[in-house]
């Protein structure tokens, strides 16, 4: 079902600086909003905690590291 909305010119004004390219649409935009405020599902909280413990251990690599090994 599609609808219409009522907003104000300063919530237009603010949808329209948030908007990555000029034909993104206004739901597009309040989509991404709507995303960004969902909580972390258990399995990403998961991956965030072994990645900062991996960190922490030394097991990463600077990107000049790996462009060196790739030979880039």
């Amino acid at each position: 079902m599609v609808t219409s909305i009522q907003i104000t010119k300063e919530l237009q004004e603010e949808l329209i600086k948030r908007k990555f390219f000029d034909k993104e649409t206004y739901e597009e935009v309040i989509w991404d909003l709507v995303e960004d405020s969902r909580e972390l599902s258990e399995e990403t909280k998961k991956e965030i905690a072994q990645a900062r413990a991996e960190i922490k251990a030394g097991e990463s690599h600077t990107l000049a590291e790996v462009r060196k090994e790739l030979g880039l």
